[in-house]
């Protein structure tokens, strides 16, 4: 655990009480602040206070006096579409909000560091799709090469959950845009920006405040490096707006758009080539054509960040390749799972926005491809001209036929992942890849992503055990 500093003796309120809720309150009080709690769910406030934490109705009159701080939950919105009844009534009582991530960046280095050879190092991975691999494909390096190194934040662990740090430990965060959007404190060493496409829009007033709460990682944070992916348009404006000029190496541009020229710091992969330069000069390469773990052009982004960020670090390219070679993925994530007469399973459960499946459509041939689930904002025109390698659609999903009707591929309304599995796996021919990318969220069958890609594993093992 992280303990909370700077809250001595303070009352800090705390809305939400799952996950991030209760280990900033664990965290606030071992710092020796006093926690003042609340959920509207009873079972989360009972669960509170078995703990032996104070839960107090914060939407009553006078709930913010006496609060010297609010931290809010990341899935409690605080500004759009609408702010949360108790958000505005501490902003109205001046009190300052803020969340878990905030608590972490005020709180993670002691006096301790004072005896350390090497500081500990922070690297934050944010963007919109690929940031869950990045991040853990860093933390194995670390691993690889025998680094003390933690992964937090959206992944593994809570961010005051993890232990305190040690001599030249290497935290690596997974950042979401509601977690940047509101933290006080962001100050990482490294920052990692991968790619932009439209999501969660009505929680940030549209594409621009979505972009803005990415951005506050970089401005706000002033990292020692930044990694930023220029394939985009905004990547390209935060790229410019951290650089002093063309040989500024403290932002280290990636792309897997185009071969990155000039003389700063590049890492581009092209073909399945990754090239790293700098000052002109290439100064490593790597074939990830090879990478059973890293499948496809998206993670051969993720290759790059990562690569990029392990190198600011001062690691070697070759030790950097070799722990490439030993990552075995994430679950749900470009994940093969299965594999029966020549025809291939792969669960890309976490494709839950049309960008995301687009990428994992490019990386595959001969597709069978499971799609469908709660659309997002923006529907499904992203997908035109992604869907080549799919030789037929198979819809779940409670809207399935109306999804099935925007698709520009031949489609079979099956509504149940059991369905769609044994659908696609009665049509499949040797040199198949039956791929779920639903394109979509889950939460009109699941309550997560993880919860639909099980659902799909367990339908693969029915015909290849």
């Amino acid at each position: 655990m992280i303990p909370v500093q700077g809250l001595n003796g303070a009352v800090v309120a705390v809305l939400g009480l799952g996950r991030s809720g209760l280990s900033a309150s664990r965290a606030l009080a071992a710092g020796g602040a006093v926690p003042r709690c609340w959920d509207d769910n009873p079972e989360a406030r009972e669960k509170a206070a078995t703990e032996g934490f104070d839960c107090v109705d914060l939407k009553r009159d006078g709930a913010f006096e006496g609060v010297a701080r609010l931290i809010v939950s990341p899935g409690i919105p605080h500004l759009y579409p609408a702010p949360n009844p108790v958000v505005s009534a501490a902003l109205a009582a001046g009190v300052p909000v803020d969340n878990d991530i905030g608590l972490f960046f005020q709180s993670f280095a002691d006096d301790s560091w004072d005896e350390f050879d090497t500081a500990p190092r922070v690297i934050a991975v944010t963007g919109s799709n690929g940031k869950s691999t990045t991040s853990a494909l860093i933390h194995h390096i670390m691993e690889h090469v025998g680094r003390p190194s933690q992964l937090a934040g959206n992944i593994g662990r809570g961010v005051l959950d993890i232990d305190p740090a040690v001599d030249g430990e290497v935290v690596v965060l997974e950042l979401s845009s509601y977690q940047t959007e509101l933290a006080r404190a962001l100050t990482p060493d490294i920052a990692v920006f991968t790619n932009l496409s439209p999501d969660h829009l009505d929680r940030h007033g549209g594409k621009g405040g979505y972009f803005a709460a990415k951005r506050r990682l970089f401005a706000e944070g002033g990292p020692d490096r930044a990694v930023i992916g220029v394939d985009e348009a905004e990547g390209r404006f935060l790229a410019g707006q951290l650089s002093e000029g063309a040989v500024d190496d403290r932002v280290i541009r990636i792309s897997v758009a185009e071969k990155l020229t000039g003389p700063g710091w590049q890492v581009f992969a092209r073909k399945g080539f990754l090239s790293e330069y700098r000052k002109g000069k290439q100064v490593g390469s790597i074939d990830l054509r090879g990478v059973a773990g890293l499948p496809g052009a998206h993670n051969h982004q993720n290759a790059c960040a990562a690569y990029a960020a392990c190198r600011a670090l001062g690691l070697a390219p070759k030790v950097i390749e070799a722990a490439f070679h030993t990552f075995g993925g994430l679950p749900h994530r470009s994940q093969t799972v299965g594999e029966a007469g020549g025809v291939r399973f792969v669960n890309d459960s976490k494709a839950t926005n049309v960008d995301s499946a687009a990428k994992a459509l490019a990386a595959f041939s001969n597709i069978r491809w499971i799609c469908g689930g709660l659309e997002k904002e923006g529907g499904l025109g992203g997908l035109s001209g992604a869907t080549a390698a799919v030789r037929k659609a198979y819809v779940i999903g409670r809207e399935a036929a109306q999804f099935a009707m925007q698709l520009d591929v031949e489609a079979e309304v099956c509504t149940t992942m059991a369905a769609a599995v044994a659908r696609a796996w009665e049509d499949a021919e040797e040199g198949d890849v039956i791929l779920l990318a639903p394109a979509a969220a889950s939460f009109d069958q699941y309550d997560s992503f993880e919860r639909r890609g099980e659902d799909f594993v367990a339908q693969v093992k029915k015909f290849a055990p």
